[in-house]
């Protein structure tokens, strides 16, 4: 796993869909859902942490291109 699609595609798995419409809105709430579905244990916590540096190094190109 390597990309944000990466994870789309794990959160696909367990048919959850995110589109919110702004990029960063989007990775923020498949933050929380990645977050549920390691705490209901259908994830194991390497493909966890490695989903969730993903989606924090995305966030964090979002906030600097400013335009939340």
């Amino acid at each position: 796993m390597e990309t944000l699609y990466d994870v789309q595609q794990l959160l696909k798995q367990f048919g959850i869909i995110v589109y919110v419409g702004k990029r960063i809105y989007d990775i923020e709430l498949m933050t929380l859902e990645l977050k549920k579905i390691y705490e209901r244990r259908l994830i194991d916590k390497e493909t966890y942490l490695t989903a969730w540096r993903i989606l924090k190094r995305e966030h964090h190109i979002e906030e600097s291109r400013g335009e939340h």
